[in-house]
């Protein structure tokens, strides 16, 4: 059980080991002065009906309740441990998983953890300003509910890094505070996660592509021999899925204010909407970040994982075959002009076969969006995911000319039609020119539907979001 009364929430018997408590509790107070400088900027004294993990069991890790988001009980929670567990995968297979870091996979753990670790403020440093423009309250009560749940997952990477890799890890735990989202001195480790969210259609955007990678990375970490990482990601899954909720279904109320306006005759831009044409752009920016979210499709790295028993692949425990040894993955890849068929060892390809499994879920997502057009009465339109050579900047397609369709351009012929394909300057100002703050209780902004239900069975006019009382 969590011990509520201590100063960091846990599950973990933190007060036994009275080092790790002090160096946890010195961290702290750098976090909260993180959080109330690039935190969600002009809300930070109000109350926010938020869920909360006071532990693990199904009755306590989510709890709801009004709280100030820097009175947020963020804590550290891992899965109960599992006695009977081995590795499930790789040349480990069928050990005994670690409960410790072993020496020779020691710098692997640590990279592995900080680069997830750093996403986690990295997208609330993002975030920052869009209370001040959302679109209604239930909007706003679920993107501090995002906030201070990366707040969550920052802190149980950091127990991770405090717990098991000494002096190297609480430097990297610093480290985590110091670096900021789209810094020339210091950005965060990855592209995606130094692009400017000022925008709820953005940040939708961003809860449901980039979100997603999370889910997929998450997902492959907690199949990992390395006990507490599998732990720890496991239950952060449980909090995640909110995220994606959030993108999926903020996406598609704007694909359904959309249609709604388009069946009636009506240009959507005109009525102070999202066109149809920049939702598509939308996607086509975002969901190729959020691809090079997964590495090279080639990757030794990758491979190293598999076979060392690190990183698994997307429900590897329901697969039947677990070596990945003599098979090999079908790449298409760029080569003197033309598009050449490869075969790579499957090990190589763990990044691709992660990804698969990622589209394979946004297409849901866009399937949905398009049931969505079509049940409002739009016709012969469809939303798209772009393919997965456009627009890349990692592996063997970054640096070259794709359309959305996967058609190899000249750089003239891309740079002629890229108006066409990605959100252009003046598409972001328009889209930002429809952020007007919707803050009554019930009521939504003129670009997007009403969501279809409210949280934790509240009605949908429940004051989500209370200022501070004078």
């Amino acid at each position: 059980m969590a011990q509520s009364l201590e100063s960091i929430p846990n599950n973990v018997d933190l007060s036994s080991d009275r080092r790790l408590q002090r160096a946890l509790e010195q961290w702290q107070p750098n976090f909260l002065s993180w959080w109330k400088e690039v935190g969600p900027e002009g809300f930070q004294a109000h109350d926010i009906y938020l869920r909360t993990a006071i532990s693990v069991e199904a009755n306590g890790w989510a709890h709801f309740d009004y709280v100030k988001m820097p009175d947020y009980r963020w804590g550290i929670f891992l899965e109960p441990h599992d006695g009977e567990r081995t590795i499930g995968f790789g040349d480990a297979m069928g050990e005994k998983v670690w409960t410790d870091v072993p020496g020779e996979h020691r710098n692997a753990l640590r990279r592995i953890i900080v680069t997830q670790a750093d996403t986690e403020p990295a997208s609330v440093e993002q975030q920052r300003l869009l209370g001040k423009t959302c679109p209604s309250m239930y909007d706003l009560r679920n993107l501090f509910q995002v906030n201070v749940e990366e707040g969550r997952h920052l802190w149980a990477m950091v127990y991770l890094l405090h717990r098991f890799f000494g002096r190297d890890g609480r430097e990297e735990a610093d480290e985590l505070l110091q670096r900021r989202s789209g810094s020339s001195d210091k950005p965060r480790i990855l592209n995606a996660f130094n692009e400017p969210i000022d925008d709820w259609l953005s940040f939708f955007m961003f809860a449901m592509f980039t979100d997603r990678d999370g889910k997929y990375q998450l997902a492959a970490l907690a199949q990992s021999g390395f006990d507490p990482l599998a732990r720890t990601t496991r239950f952060m899954l449980t909090e995640e899925a909110h995220h994606l909720f959030v993108g999926e279904t903020g996406v598609d109320r704007v694909v359904q204010r959309c249609a709604e306006l388009m069946a009636a005759g009506k240009d959507p831009a005109r009525e102070g909407a999202v066109p149809f044409a920049l939702i598509q752009k939308y996607i086509n920016l975002w969901f190729p970040l959020s691809l090079d979210l997964f590495g090279g499709e080639v990757s030794s790295n990758a491979a190293d994982f598999f076979a060392s028993g690190l990183k698994g692949r997307f429900r590897e425990d329901t697969l039947e075959e677990h070596k990945a040894m003599g098979q090999t993955y079908r790449l298409e890849v760029p080569e003197n002009g033309k598009l050449v068929a490869q075969e790579v060892p499957l090990r190589n390809a763990m990044n691709e076969v992660l990804r698969d499994e990622y589209v394979k879920d946004c297409q849901r997502a866009v399937d949905r969006w398009n049931k969505t057009l079509a049940k409002a009465g739009v016709t012969g339109m469809t939303l798209k995911l772009p393919n997965r050579r456009f627009h890349r900047g990692v592996g063997p397609n970054s640096g070259l000319f794709f359309d959305p369709d996967g058609k190899w351009l000249s750089a003239a012929d891309y740079k002629s039609q890229e108006a066409t394909f990605l959100p252009t300057a003046e598409d972001r100002v328009f889209v930002r020119s429809l952020m007007h703050p919707v803050t009554e209780p019930g009521k939504v902004a003129s670009w997007i539907a009403q969501p279809n239900k409210g949280i934790d069975g509240k009605p949908l006019d429940f004051e989500y979001v209370k200022p501070p009382q004078a």
